[in-house]
């Protein structure tokens, strides 16, 4: 690998430190660094003991919080959401523990997969694969079976071998500002051929979009003269950025929405920086390398299109009131009309639930629960009273209003990306005095990957199902 100044920078002399010091240091430099070489068995090593680590972890944090035990199998499966089922129930904190958790391992797979395939003669691009759910699995067989090689050096041309200091502030500025123009143009057009022409907003999209956004971005910024690491990646994450902005400028994308995506989008920006500047100073013919992955994001937005399994999620909220269970079953069927929301999210667009009405009464009746987005349809199909009553949803309005500077924006996944599919009221008497009152809602999320989406969809959810729960609560308790 090259070795940059950046990473000479800050060295000491290895009979002058504490050996034990100096190899945890080392072990840091392999998995979190940009330039150390990985070699067969040091990725080998590294991915199977990270992996026994985070299996470990993971088990035994779900069995003593949830009390459910993660299988081997599970653990490996690529549908991320099959873990989502079995945190069902544990704290709402924890699937948001789960995905930061996380986020340390992804960098350190893909940058040592990077790393990893320029050390065994291959193009850099190949450690990208790793992002790609049953192919990164493969790729890492693949990479741990392939022979080491000499190391690429870097391709330094007359202009390169000058200090990275000394460069000229405009053409370091021109440089940056034509990787970014790229990089969003690229970004542009891999999301208008996943959402309009795929009609998928997948994994592809949001992880493998930013980081080759950021790789070009930063593969072009570093064609010219050498560049460190840390501007390498605050270009890549401000091309990610900026994609933000000019979605919302014109008008493909509101506010919350790319909000919800910097969390994920911005650091694999950065981290698609960090592999454009490797790229730049190891292959000798990177717009071939870059171009195959232009090609290969559609097409694998294309497979995720009519092959990502369906899955249904189930969200569960509970309260307990100081009231009998007549009353509270009372308050779930009369629903009475809610107060303006004071909460900023709902003020912000998202669906907020102000008033519930029952046509009939019994299986067949039909219950309309009115959002500020519009009126779900809920045809009731168990009315157990006073202890349960359950519905499927026959039409729903959008999940939410775009907060954009425009009268009207109205991006495809708010029809039907989320789709409610049924729900329930449970009611458990704990005494004559007391009653637990459960809501539940069943819905799909066709945005992926889930593990991360569905975060932000069961946040959604349990706000709403609180806004409803403490409602129920209050007319119970004043009425009892």
């Amino acid at each position: 690998m090259v070795q940059d100044p950046d990473c000479r920078r800050g060295r000491v002399n290895r009979q002058e430190d504490d050996p034990q010091s100096y190899f945890l240091v080392d072990v840091l430099r392999l998995w979190f660094g940009f330039c150390s070489n990985v070699s067969r068995g040091q990725y080998a090593a590294t991915g199977f003991g990270l992996m026994v680590a985070k299996y470990a972890v993971e088990a035994s944090s779900l069995w003593m919080i949830n009390s459910v035990f993660l299988k081997p199998v599970d653990f490996l499966n690529p549908v991320f959401s099959i873990r989502q089922e079995l945190v069902r129930g544990a704290p709402e904190w924890l699937g948001w523990v789960w995905f930061f958790w996380t986020l340390p391992f992804l960098w350190i797979a893909v940058t040592m997969s990077v790393r990893r395939a320029v050390c065994s003669g291959r193009s850099p691009w190949i450690g990208l694969l790793v992002l790609v759910p049953v192919v990164n699995l493969a790729t890492m067989l693949m990479l741990t079976a392939l022979s080491d090689r000499q190391p690429r050096k870097a391709v330094l041309r007359p202009d390169q071998q000058s200090d990275i200091r000394v460069e000229v502030p405009a053409q370091r500025f021109r440089r940056a500002a034509l990787g970014v123009f790229v990089g969003l143009c690229i970004g542009f057009g891999l999301a208008c051929v996943s959402i309009y022409a795929f009609d998928t907003y997948g994994a592809s999209l949001f992880l493998g979009t930013p980081v080759l956004m950021g790789a070009v971005a930063s593969l072009i910024f570093n064609s010219a003269t050498r560049r460190k690491y840390s501007a390498s990646i605050r270009l890549g994450m401000l091309t990610v950025v900026l994609a933000g902005g000019a979605l919302l400028v014109v008008a493909l994308e509101g506010v919350i929405c790319i909000a919800m995506a910097a969390p994920i989008a911005i650091p694999l920006g950065g981290l698609g920086g960090v592999i454009g500047k490797i790229i730049a100073e190891t292959t000798v013919r990177p717009i071939q390398g870059t171009m195959a992955m232009i090609m290969f994001l559609p097409a694998w937005a294309g497979v995720e299109g009519v092959a990502t399994p369906q899955r249904e999620f189930v969200v569960t909220s509970a309260v307990e009131i100081d009231a009998a269970i007549d009353h509270v079953w009372d308050g779930v069927i009369h629903f009475p009309e809610l107060q303006e929301p004071d909460e900023w999210y709902f003020r912000w667009g998202i669906a907020c639930p102000m008033r519930a009405e029952i046509d009939g009464v019994g299986v067949g009746a039909v219950r309309r629960c009115i959002f500020t987005t519009g009126t779900f349809v809920e045809p009731i199909t168990t009315w157990d009273e006073p202890h349960r009553l359950a519905f499927d949803v026959k039409s729903q309005p959008a999940p939410m209003f775009e907060l954009t500077p425009y009268s009207h924006v109205h991006p495809p996944h708010l029809d039907g990306a989320l789709r409610s599919t049924r729900g329930e009221f449970v009611l458990k008497e704990v005494s004559n005095s007391k009653t637990l009152l459960v809501g539940r809602t069943w819905y799909e999320f066709d945005m992926f990957p889930h593990f991360y989406w569905t975060l932000w969809s069961d946040l959604m959810i349990h706000r709403i199902h609180k806004r409803v729960l403490e409602h129920v609560k209050l007319h119970a308790e004043t009425n009892s």
